[in-house]
């Protein structure tokens, strides 16, 4: 067998995307510890575009690296099951905001929604795109199920939340020392809210508090975004 064709063989191995995956994350995570956790350094944002530039320089197709990959993509169940356990230990402290939790959740949430579509009407995109962007800060299951529901495209749809993430994950902390607070219920609120499982990841490494109160804005967002999105599209189709 020669060079190209092992070459090819790998390429449309199912375990590439796996391969791939983990070895961009685990030089993610060191390059992420050699800069001191810079938000720059993100280990999603370094390791997609490792994975990126990788399938670019090996002539890796999307449906070969999604192949393999797709195995991990399971896994986000059960991580964002996992983040119940911080949840609980936090329950006494969630009880006494829930008033404000609640007032936060509907604002953050609209604005999520509607600021993506606003913004992809005025710059003319077409309809399915602004289908696929409604539910950028959702967590990525719920993001695809919304998105094949109202029409949109879910692999888009998929894009624009991993962008969204990866954009809040690095935000959160400049955000948070413009706004002059250290609250890690903000933090890790605000970040659910906006920014989903990567952005919860990130904040986790803060405390166990910014992780409980991300964890439980990004479930409550994500109920609250499939039920609001098929609503206002059924009401903005009436009027």
């Amino acid at each position: 067998m020669d060079s190209d064709a092992v070459v090819d063989a790998l390429r449309h191995s199912p375990l590439l995307g796996v391969f791939l995956t983990l070895l961009a994350y685990r030089i993610a995570i060191a390059v992420n510890r050699r800069f001191h956790g810079h938000p720059l350094s993100n280990t999603v944002l370094v390791g997609a575009l490792l994975v990126i530039a990788a399938m670019l320089a090996f002539d890796i197709g999307w449906e070969d690296y999604r192949h393999g990959a797709g195995m991990l993509q399971m896994l986000l169940g059960p991580a964002t099951v996992a983040l119940a356990v911080p949840l609980y230990n936090a329950f006494a402290k969630l009880k006494r905001a829930a008033l404000a939790l609640s007032v936060t959740l509907v604002a953050g949430g609209l604005t999520g929604i509607v600021s993506g579509a606003l913004l992809a009407q005025y710059f003319g995109l077409p309809k399915t795109l602004v289908l696929s962007l409604m539910p950028r800060s959702v967590t990525t299951p719920i993001a695809m199920g919304i998105a094949e529901r109202i029409g949109g495209i879910p692999d888009l749809s998929t894009a624009f939340v991993i962008v969204t993430g990866v954009l809040g994950a690095v935000a959160v902390k400049p955000l948070m020392r413009l706004a002059g607070t250290r609250d890690d219920r903000v933090a890790g609120f605000a970040t659910g809210i906006a920014a989903h499982g990567i952005g919860t990841a990130r904040v986790v490494l803060m405390s166990e508090t910014a992780g409980a109160f991300a964890g439980l804005a990004m479930g409550l967002n994500g109920l609250f975004t499939a039920i609001v999105i098929p609503f206002l599209l059924g009401w903005i189709g009436r009027g």
